[in-house]
C-alpha cells in the first residue's frame, strides 16, 4: 500500500469555518494569510484555500453582492478585468492544457458561498483526474498552497 503524505492538510480538516465573508476582508487583513493576490477598487483575486486543483483562483467583486445583475456596469467591468488578469496569470504560471472558468449562482447551483458572487479559475491538465476522487473522495495536490501563492504573486505584482 502506498501512503499519501500531506500533513499540511491537517490544518483544514475539521477546521472551524471563519466568521464573515472571505471576499470581504477588513482593510488591515494580512493579504498573504488571506491568500489575496490582487485587490483593485472593484475586484479581488485570491487563491482558493480548498482548491479543486493546484492554482485554483477565485475572483470576486469588492462589493458584497450575490448575482452579476446586482452589479453596477463599472463594477461588472472591474470584475471582468480581474477575471482577465487571473486567467492570464494562471495560464502563464502553470501552462495548463486548459482552464475551467465559471461561477455557481445560488446554493442549488453548487455555490459554497452563495451570497457573494465569485468566479472560479481552475487550471487543468490532460490526465489530471485519477482514481483518488472516485475511491476516497480525496484530491491530490502536488504543490503546497504557500508555494502556489509565491508562484502566482509576481504575475499580479506587475499589473
Amino acid at each position: 500500500m502506498r501512503v499519501l503524505w500531506a500533513p499540511w492538510r491537517m490544518a483544514y480538516i475539521g477546521a472551524q469555518k471563519p466568521e464573515g465573508c472571505i471576499f470581504c476582508p477588513p482593510p488591515q487583513a494580512d493579504r498573504r494569510q488571506a491568500l489575496i493576490l490582487r485587490e483593485t477598487e472593484r475586484a479581488l483575486v485570491m487563491l482558493n484555500r480548498y482548491p479543486y486543483a493546484s492554482g485554483h483562483l477565485l475572483v470576486a467583486p469588492r462589493r458584497h453582492v450575490a448575482r452579476p445583475d446586482g452589479l453596477e456596469p463599472e463594477e461588472f467591468l472591474g470584475l471582468m478585468r480581474g477575471l482577465h488578469e487571473a486567467i492570464r496569470a494562471a495560464a502563464e504560471a502553470f501552462r495548463p492544457d486548459g482552464l475551467n472558468v465559471g461561477m455557481n449562482l445560488g446554493r442549488a447551483a453548487g455555490a459554497g458561498i452563495d451570497d457573494h458572487l465569485h468566479w472560479h479559475i481552475v487550471p487543468r491538465w490532460n490526465g489530471d483526474t485519477n482514481f483518488m476522487p472516485l475511491l476516497a473522495e480525496v484530491r491530490v495536490l502536488p504543490e503546497h498552497l504557500e508555494a502556489t501563492y509565491e508562484r502566482l504573486l509576481p504575475y499580479f505584482s506587475r499589473a
